[in-house]
């Protein structure tokens, strides 16, 4: 004998399915956030801790950006946790992605040639030793230029993530100065970096 479905029972019983199929929608958008990866250098058995992806910063002053012949550069950008058996280092990875029509860049690697424009002021970014043997945890973004690391600390870290407006300055090769804006918001990044690192709140 063939029972029927009380349509008043199938309701109640997705009703009560209803909070955990929200709770489980729930879950999976938490999972999204920005969470920094490690990864061991086997030349030098060094533990590096970077950000997923880096953080682009795109050239101002190119209006044509539809036109061939004017493409901007792209600056990419992120922080770095060196681990050599529990001795902590920080650098500032940095990689220029060259346009076509903008300006030329001077030498990212020199003294004085990349500017970071924080809230609470502007930092001089300092050339790490060219010759420390550290590898990228960063994969580089075609096209390839220039690519530098740079010394960062954790006060300079937590700067970076209170900032509501973080840009980047670049000297280029007739010493003018290019503004480079974030296309994507780094105060999240940032904070879940120091989060995951243990140097944060």
């Amino acid at each position: 004998m063939m029972t029927m479905l009380n349509p008043f029972n199938a309701w109640v019983r997705l009703g009560s399915l209803l909070p955990l199929l929200v709770a489980s929608l729930a879950g999976c958008g938490g999972s999204s956030d920005v969470k920094s990866v490690e990864m061991l250098d086997q030349r030098t058995g060094v533990t590096m801790a970077a950000l997923l992806q880096p953080m682009a910063f795109t050239e101002t002053g190119i209006y044509d950006l539809l036109v061939p012949d004017k493409q901007p550069s792209v600056v990419y950008l992120g922080p770095v946790e060196c681990d050599r058996s529990g001795d902590y280092t920080y650098l500032l990875w940095v990689q220029v992605a060259p346009g076509v029509g903008g300006h030329r860049l001077d030498d990212i690697g020199s003294r004085g040639a990349i500017n970071m424009k924080l809230d609470d002021g502007i930092v001089e970014l300092s050339p790490f030793a060219a010759n420390s043997g550290v590898t990228s945890p960063y994969r580089l973004v075609e096209p390839v230029g220039q690519t530098a690391y740079f010394a960062l600390d954790v006060a300079l870290l937590q700067r970076m993530a209170a900032s509501e407006k973080l840009e980047l300055k670049l000297r280029a090769a007739d010493l003018s100065t290019i503004d480079f804006i974030p296309t994507q918001e780094t105060r999240s990044a940032l904070k879940q970096f120091m989060i995951d690192r243990g140097v944060g709140t």
